[in-house]
């Protein structure tokens, strides 16, 4: 197995990026959009490993998974945090920690995301 190539990296930073404040995408969304559709898991590592002078500029907590829920990464303080950011952004949760994608779900940009063909060994 190789690890995800760091330009993936850039173009989820760049996607991401354009969530706008009050809306979600999941991880598969992400990857379908950056035309890598079986790459989620590389979203969520990409993520992961966000770089610190981007923290204040690419909404990683906006990216949730597909059922609507925060993904716990052995980090449960992050979990705390990604889910405070969301509500204050006025996301609301159910009473099982969910958010409402029919509701919250971001449709994308509305540009066709400009990708290479990526060829990620997962």
């Amino acid at each position: 197995m190789t690890e995800p190539h760091p330009k993936f990296f850039l173009y989820v930073y760049r996607l991401v990026s354009q969530v706008p404040k009050g809306k979600v995408v999941t991880y598969g969304q992400v990857a379908a959009l950056l035309s890598a559709p079986r790459a989620a898991r590389a979203v969520g590592t990409a993520l992961r490993y966000l770089p610190r002078p981007l923290l204040r500029t690419v909404p990683w907590q906006r990216v949730i998974n597909a059922s609507g829920g925060i993904s716990i990464r052995g980090d449960v303080y992050r979990v705390d945090e990604q889910r405070w950011l969301l509500e204050s952004e006025g996301i609301e949760f159910d009473r099982y920690g969910k958010v409402n994608l029919k509701k919250y779900q971001w449709a994308g940009p509305k540009q066709k995301v400009k990708t290479p063909k990526w060829k990620l060994e997962l």
